[in-house]
């Protein structure tokens, strides 16, 4: 007789996490109502409210999750970089990473600003999203440092240039359900920083 471990069974908050993770990504944050959360994540309604005081903070973990996830890709493509440019081109392979990712029905853009764009101007989860994407633009910049011999001002400019490009692409490669527009912002990069 076979002896079988069964896997610990996740908790009522973390099966709403993630049905709200594809949930949300899928049909967009208005487009998923809280029935559609719970029947997904298959526990009670009471368990929602339970882990959260509304939707609005489901939200707002939902796009801390995100950047999470995005931190720990770029994590991981940190490990391997030995130079500041390296560092930079980490930055695109973690989009390039998010962008190929198995998503249930496809790759549909950047998770965040997609809800940010659903997301009143005065929105907590808007200023989350802004948090992450002057969090990357702060992390390419300091890789560029090294690379403009200490121009604070230079690395800065660039650094926002990189950010728009890469955004860009992102928004691109949404549309068109793949990574290749990020590969080229990749080179793109490369190219001007082999002209520094």
């Amino acid at each position: 007789m076979k002896s079988s471990k069964s896997e610990p069974q996740q908790s009522a908050r973390d099966r709403l996490l993630g049905a709200a993770q594809i949930l949300f990504y899928n049909d967009g944050i208005a487009g998923t109502g809280i029935d559609a959360v719970v029947k997904r994540a298959g526990v009670a309604k009471k368990s929602l409210y339970n882990n959260f005081a509304s939707k609005a903070e489901l939200v707002e973990t939902y796009l801390q999750i995100r950047h999470q996830e995005w931190l720990s890709l770029y994590e991981a493509r940190l490990q391997q970089a030995k130079t500041s440019k390296e560092g930079v081109l980490a930055v695109f392979l973690a989009y390039q990473d998010h962008a190929e990712h198995a998503y249930e029905r496809g790759f549909r853009g950047c998770g965040l600003l997609n809800a940010a764009a659903e997301l009143p101007a005065d929105a907590p989860g808007r200023q989350a999203v802004r948090r992450h994407k002057e969090q990357v633009e702060s992390i390419l910049a300091e890789h560029l440092l090294g690379l403009t011999a200490g121009d604070k001002t230079k690395a800065l400019d660039t650094a926002r240039l990189f950010s728009f490009v890469l955004e860009g692409a992102m928004s691109r490669a949404g549309l068109e359900g793949n990574g290749e527009c990020v590969r080229q912002a990749s080179k793109m990069a490369n190219a001007m920083m082999e002209a520094m």
